[in-house]
């Protein structure tokens, strides 16, 4: 528990706790466990509401049946490589959706690109589209109001996932709180989807903020989504469902209390949410990387709209997770994405911004290179991970990985302007890997919110989806250069066998580095320190 309190409190970091600050500390713990709790789920429960499925009494319900005719169980899907073209496509199913706008996200900023897309779903819900905003708790400190100012339209409702209730306006409050609450708030819902009138579905990894859009000044992610049309958006669409009516998510109003009337959090909202605080972004280019047009010119000739066909199928943990309770030892979404690599005939790629095998993917690993399986795997360099705590326990495995002649790579803002698909795009910031992809054998490809990482497989919730397509993977090998990978360093093992070095890339240069590309030595002594106070299963 001390190892816990240092880490959350730096102050108190040191040979020794400081006695006052540890005081002061469990002063204000105790204080807080005094205060309000979640009400109990069963006085509060609301009345189960579902999804709207598609009809072709709406412009989207025509053209995915337009796309996915005639039905024969496959779905229709484009890929949203380019952060642009990935808020384009929200953007205009925001605007031409007529039944319904179901949402769900562990991150909405409160940034421009975040109260942009409120503005959205607030206008369509005056439009009479029912709007259900489904967030995690976890990054809405001082959001209470421009969210009530949603939830005051008549159309629009929102909920929280395993909320906080005290100290709701201050990032140092919620500390205190998840302290004194840990083993509840510990557990996280980092699910994101996105279900337009039932018929079309955005999934994938990007959160709702301006870093995974490339709208940041200071550091932005490296993402993929697939936009969804079929049978995989009523998969989906349930799955949201089973979030929203489960005993972890509350109203809003429920744990977010406010002296405004319902009038002065509309006018609150509107001037948050005017383009002074919530510009458009900059126009598209003609095509995306792919040589597709931006999806409003698609739906504007529906007729000649052609995507990637293929079987996909849309899965997630249960809510229930948060709770520690699962059905059974194999329904993690971890546990099957397990399984999936595990059939791997010839080869996986796997892309995670945050990765730690542990000992079971280890064993995975070594079972598939004795099989004759070719392994890549590419995540984030120590000085561009937005977690560098987790590259602490990534660090143990990569000796062993590059033994078992894994291919490993390190992506790095450095290596990246050196590469010209990102030189323009990250300009002064910085540039992560945030994509969360698995390619099997060149004909599978797994896709979603979950990270290679313990939270990811015991703690948080997550949503993937499974598409079995021979062009998608290709489309992938392709945008993302992953059979001539530029933009990252090589990590490869030193000639005494027992510890790694780094080769660039992009470059004629190729230069060779003996330490943690980019990162400096104080960084390097910090997460050394902070390994001692983190435990690896709460990373």
């Amino acid at each position: 528990m001390l190892k816990l309190i240092a880490f959350l409190f730096p102050a108190l970091r040191g040979p020794a706790l400081r006695p006052m600050a540890l005081a002061a500390v469990f002063f204000v713990a105790f204080a807080l466990v005094g205060c309000a709790g979640l009400p109990p789920r069963g006085l509060t429960a609301e009345a189960p509401t579902l999804a709207i499925p598609a009809s072709a009494a709406t412009e989207l319900g025509r053209a995915a049946t337009s796309l996915n005719s005639p039905p024969d169980g496959l779905s229709s899907m484009r890929p949203l490589i380019e952060a642009s073209f990935a808020l384009d496509a929200r953007l205009e199913l925001m605007r031409r959706a007529t039944s319904s706008l179901d949402i769900q996200t562990y991150q909405l900023g409160n940034d421009k690109t975040g109260r942009l897309l409120l503005r959205e779903m607030r206008n369509a819900a005056r439009r009479g589209v029912r709007v259900r905003l489904l967030l995690d708790d976890f990054y809405t400190a001082g959001m209470d109001r421009l969210l009530l100012g949603l939830a005051a339209e008549p159309n629009a409702e929102v909920r929280l996932f395993n909320p906080f209730v005290n100290a709701r306006d201050h990032s140092s409050g919620r500390w205190l709180e998840f302290f004194t609450d840990f083993r509840r708030l510990n557990h996280r819902m980092h699910n994101k989807l996105f279900v337009a009138d039932g018929a079309m579905v955005i999934a994938g990894g990007r959160n709702l903020a301006d870093e995974y859009f490339l709208r940041s000044e200071s550091a932005n992610f490296i993402d993929f989504e697939l936009l969804l049309a079929g049978p995989v958006v009523p998969e989906s669409a349930a799955i949201f469902d089973t979030y929203w009516n489960s005993d972890v998510v509350y109203p809003l109003q429920r744990v977010a209390s406010t002296s405004r009337t319902p009038a002065e959090l509309k006018a609150d909202f509107e001037e948050a949410t005017s383009p002074a605080h919530a510009p458009p972004p900059d126009p598209l280019p003609i095509t995306d990387l792919l040589g597709d047009l931006p999806l409003g010119a698609q739906l504007a000739n529906v007729g000649e709209l052609k995507w990637m066909r293929a079987e996909a199928n849309a899965t997630a943990d249960s809510p229930n997770k948060a709770l520690g309770v699962m059905a059974h030892p194999t329904e993690p979404l971890a546990q099957r994405f397990h399984e999936m690599v595990a059939t791997a005939q010839s080869n996986v790629v796997v892309i995670s911004p945050y990765f730690i095998p542990g000992d079971e993917g280890m064993e995975r690993i070594r079972m598939g290179r004795a099989h004759g399986v070719n392994i890549t795997v590419i995540t984030n360099s120590l000085a561009d991970s937005d977690e560098p705590l987790v590259n602490i326990n990534y660090n143990r495995y990569r000796v062993d990985m590059l033994k078992l002649g894994v291919n490993l790579y390190e992506v790095s803002t450095q290596q990246l302007r050196r590469a010209g698909q990102f030189r323009d795009l990250l300009k002064k910031a910085r540039g992560r890997l945030h994509a969360k992809l698995a390619l099997v054998d060149r004909q599978w490809v797994l896709l979603g919110s979950m990270n290679l990482d313990p939270r990811s497989a015991r703690l948080n919730t997550e949503f993937g989806v499974r598409v079995r397509s021979f062009d998608l993977t290709q489309a992938l090998l392709f945008a993302y250069q992953l059979d001539d990978i530029e933009g990252v360093y090589r990590v490869t093992l030193k000639p005494d066998g027992q510890n790694v070095q780094w080769v660039g890339t992009g470059d004629v240069q190729n230069e060779v580095l003996d330490s943690e590309p980019d990162s400096s030595m104080l960084t390097r002594l910090q997460l050394l320190l902070f390994s001692w106070f983190v435990p690896t299963d709460q990373l």
